[in-house]
């Protein structure tokens, strides 16, 4: 079997290591055929979108080797779907000058460290360009102001505020520069290829300095996509759109990608068929079902799609262990910052949003695609539809009222709902930590059990309905809230009598009793007394106060608790040793 490239983005390397590749060239025809002079591209993280830009750029670039010399990528593409475009398509490989530039790596808590990482990122492209400097073609002023540009004012120079907004103004045009020398070189127009765009936007968004890369960006893009006569196409990824007025000002001839508004179905993540020959390839066929209610649920245009991530670590994860269970991959690999600030600010209607979303329900919400980080946070609708355009959330249907548009939308599988429910237990953990917990003790110790299902109850209702028959949950947040009982350790399913019982308090004085919790739950009400019941059978059946008094405590005092969806009960188990 072929070897499964997890975090390979170079589209040579898949062809060169002869890597399990899914076929995606046909963008090369549809970016000519379909897209505008300059198209955005908006989908979820890790959906293909920089391996797609590697694609685009070994198709189109006029590219040399070291001596000089033209080099022929043709075998990259052979046996590929793209070999069946029409002639004037195939006619265009190899024969443009290819800028192309990661914005993924600005991450830094400034705006001037961020900066200089684009610049570097700038001044890396230069460099891979040197040849324009180094000839004869171009005067000697453009060749010295090339190479000037591809060295970074350094030292204390950048200390001083107007040399740094200097330094800001040289690379803001520098695409700019850089494409019209190519052109004059070549004599052809440019392609720019432009990945993650919106990334240090929101990375700046979250440390404080929005504005200002906002304006660098604004001016960076309006240099080299909108008064540009050397560009011959542009193409620009991203996760979302930001508005026009925030980046692409008076860029009328942007022709727009989203999850929502496609044309471009099957470039992005992999569809029914592709997920279902990889698996069937990997002779994995029985687990089709389970792939499919793990990680597809994406609705992009009218075509179901794959996360393309989660897909690849999942056969490749069971390829290694035919025994592994699947995992929510693209969580583990992205922020979910979002997730955890809607939560944590969530008003109670949101909170009833949640509930529905999570137990697989669905909520309307006014769609929109023009949007700032800015703007988020500004009304819950913002906020569900940067959640829809970034991958968590997906439509289910659509309709129209008068202009507005209102999508019906669900969480799109397994895999998104873990993130969701992770953030809502961090956040739960963390209200229970702040809670005074003196009146739960003092009831457990005086075994009022009205006192402890009062208590218990209050905190329950704070959250949001997650975790319904889920008895690992309410197991180990009823564990969590009995440490620091007065003279007392908490031990969970440790071995007593003839099994182990849910949780045990150990006395440090042995002439206290020790005290036992066995936990059930129920989806229903009126179940939560027979809840009780078969606490109470099960730690008279297993004999889980002998065993505690076997290891010479002097009494013991046993619980059942019983919990549903927002509510518990506690009995006491009549007796007691």
């Amino acid at each position: 079997m072929k070897k499964i490239g997890i975090g390979y983005e170079n589209y040579k390397e898949f062809i060169d290591k002869d890597m399990y590749y899914i076929d995606k060239t046909m963008l090369i025809n549809d970016i000519v055929e379909k897209g505008g002079k300059v198209t955005l591209f908006t989908r979820p993280r890790r959906f293909g979108k920089t391996l797609a830009l590697s694609t685009l750029r070994t198709f189109f670039e006029l590219e040399y080797d070291r001596d000089g010399n033209p080099v022929d990528n043709s075998r990259y593409f052979e046996g590929m779907r793209i070999m069946d475009a029409p002639e004037k398509i195939l006619s265009m490989m190899g024969q443009y000058p290819v800028i192309k530039l990661s914005l993924k790596s600005a991450k830094q808590p400034d705006f001037e460290t961020a900066f200089k990482k684009l610049r570097d990122e700038i001044i890396g492209e230069y460099r891979r360009h040197s040849y324009l400097w180094t000839k004869d073609v171009l005067t000697k002023d453009e060749r010295e102001e090339l190479a000037e540009l591809s060295r970074a004012s350094k030292g204390k120079e950048l200390e001083d505020d107007k040399r740094m907004q200097e330094e800001i103004g040289r690379y803001s045009t520098a695409l700019k520069t850089l494409s019209e020398a190519l052109q004059e070189y070549h004599g052809k127009n440019v392609i720019i290829l432009l990945d993650e765009y919106d990334l240090p936007l929101e990375n700046a968004y979250y440390k404080g300095f929005y504005e200002e890369m906002v304006g660098f960006i604004r001016s960076l893009f309006e240099s080299c996509l909108k008064t540009n006569d050397a560009l011959e196409l542009a193409v620009v990824t991203g996760c979302l759109r930001i508005s026009k007025e925030s980046i692409f000002t008076g860029l009328n001839h942007l022709e727009i990608s989203s999850v929502y508004n496609n044309g471009f179905e099957e470039a992005f993540g992999f569809t029914q068929e592709e997920t279902e020959k990889m698996l069937m390839d990997y002779g994995m066929a029985e687990r089709i079902p389970e792939a499919k209610e793990w990680y597809d649920g994406y609705l992009f245009g009218d075509m179901e799609i794959y996360n393309p991530w989660s897909i690849i670590k999942y056969v490749k994860s069971i390829a290694v262990n035919r025994m592994k269970f699947p995992e929510p991959y693209w969580a583990n690999t992205s922020s979910n910052r979002i997730i955890r600030d809607m939560i944590w600010q969530a008003d109670a209607e949101m909170k009833k949003e949640l509930d529905v979303l999570i137990q697989g329900g669905t909520i309307e919400k006014k769609i929109h695609e023009d949007i700032t980080y800015d703007d988020i946070h500004e009304s819950e609708d913002n906020l569900w539809n940067f959640l829809f355009f970034t991958g968590y959330m997906k439509k289910v249907s659509e309709r129209k009222v008068g202009e507005d548009i209102y999508l019906t939308m669900k969480i799109p599988n397994v895999e998104i709902r873990s993130i969701y429910k992770n953030q809502i237990r961090e956040w739960f953990e963390a209200q229970v930590k702040e809670t005074d917990r003196r009146v739960l003790y003092k009831a457990v110790l005086e075994g009022d059990t009205d006192g402890i299902a009062g208590y218990v109850t209050g905190l329950l209702k704070k959250s949001i309905s997650t975790f319904d028959s889920d008895e690992a949950f309410y197991h180990g947040f009823f564990l969590s809230l009995l440490y620091g009982v007065p003279d007392y350790t908490a031990r969970s399913n440790r071995e007593a009598g003839d099994g182990r019982p849910d949780i045990v308090l150990y006395p440090e004085n042995p002439r206290d009793p020790a005290i036992i919790f066995e936990v059930k739950t129920r989806k229903k009400f009126n179940e939560m007394e027979g809840g009780l019941e078969e606490a109470y059978t099960q730690i008279k059946d297993k004999r889980y106060e002998e065993g505690v008094l076997d290891d010479g405590y002097l009494g013991v005092v046993s619980f059942g608790i019983c919990f549903c969806k927002k509510s518990c009960i506690v009995g006491k188990l009549p007796g007691g040793c």
